[in-house]
């Protein structure tokens, strides 16, 4: 799993900016092209002196090893049970995969990325419903997760969506959906983002597991309320926090500006930490179902946590930062009295906190 890791540092790309740059060099020998994967912190170079169709294929060749990886992961943390052939979480990433690229061949053919995280979302809802009614759909446990699950991915798709119709594009894709490989690319790698976010809710879901026995009574029970509490936790502060900067963003005496009032005055990400901090609740509200390897889907809340605070998310967020009011003194002492991503609890805030 580590192998795996390294290895998704040089992609992920989930719904976070990747920015993709085209290099042509000229010599009196040759004309070569340079294409060069960047985001913040890392890069893939390809070199200058291959030719576009084997960069092209190189890309498909990595995006289908990230899937077959994710895929051998949800087989080893499946429970003992087969579903078309695979084990049951193996067969429900294969899914996820297959989404993902039926989603690639429409939106290749419409040239549009505005669908892009709505299919996420529904993919995130897909397969958790479909893993309820695989295990046991009475359980009250069970269910629970599913809701929680469901409210995220609705709240998050439907914000986003919006939000991209409301400006007419996805500006992360201007540049990745004119190549089918580059936009099959970030396709795919939606679906390792759904497979491993969601990986510690769906050990929970499927038969075989803990589900439906943890709540009646003892630690489990305890451990499961105190799960949810916190995803609850987080989600509220996501939702509060997204709130916060699309009302600042509409307002036209804010063009040009930063936010730092509500729950921005206490930490410069909160709608990051809130996200963080409820796929950790699910985590460990899903946690008295696992057993043996099945302790591998705690990687799902380190997942996230890396995506958002070493990968994407914040290094990208602090990059334009700094391009746009770095000379800003204003700027530079928010930065230095706001923590980074966990919310400052004493001291005064600014503004409102809704």
């Amino acid at each position: 799993m580590a192998g795996c890791f390294v290895w998704l540092n040089h992609l992920a790309l989930g719904l976070m900016p990747l920015h993709y740059r085209i290099g042509v060099s000229t010599s009196s020998v040759r004309r070569s092209v340079e294409w060069t994967i960047f985001y913040p912190g890392s890069c893939v170079n390809f070199p200058a002196t291959q030719s576009p169709v084997r960069v092209a294929m190189k890309s498909i060749i990595l995006a289908l090893v990230a899937a077959a990886l994710t895929i051998g992961f949800g087989a080893t943390i499946s429970p003992g049970r087969f579903f078309m052939g695979l084990p049951v979480i193996a067969s429900l990433f294969l899914g996820v995969f297959l989404v993902q690229w039926v989603g690639f061949a429409i939106a290749w053919l419409l040239r549009t990325e505005r669908y892009y995280d709505l299919t996420g979302s529904l993919t995130y809802i897909a397969v958790v419903t479909l893993a309820w009614f695989m295990g046991d759909a009475q359980a009250q446990g069970a269910t629970l997760l599913l809701i929680a699950v469901s409210v995220w991915a609705v709240r998050l798709g439907s914000f986003l969506f919006l939000r991209v119709i409301e400006v007419g594009e996805d500006q992360r894709f201007r540049h990745i959906k004119v190549s089918a490989p580059r936009f099959f690319m970030a396709w795919t790698l939606q679906g390792v983002w759904v497979s491993f976010t969601v990986s510690a809710v769906l050990v929970a879901l499927l038969p075989g597991n803990a589900a439906s026995d943890f709540l009646p009574a003892g630690l489990s029970r305890a451990v499961f309320v105190a799960g949810c509490s916190l995803a609850m936790s987080g989600l509220i502060i996501e939702v509060i926090a997204d709130h916060q900067k699309a009302r600042f963003r509409k307002n036209l005496d804010n063009k040009g500006r930063f936010i730092q009032t509500g729950l921005w005055s206490r930490c410069r990400h909160p709608n990051y930490f809130g996200e963080i901090v409820f796929w950790f609740g699910l985590a460990l509200a899903a946690s008295p179902a696992m057993s043996g390897a099945q302790h591998l889907a705690w990687l799902s809340p380190l997942f996230v946590h890396l995506l958002l605070t070493r990968l994407s998310g914040i290094p990208t967020l602090v990059k334009r930062g700094q391009q746009l009011w770095g000379d800003d003194p204003e700027y530079q002492a928010y930065l230095a009295r706001t923590p980074r991503l966990v919310p400052r609890l004493i001291g005064a805030g600014q503004g409102s906190a809704l």
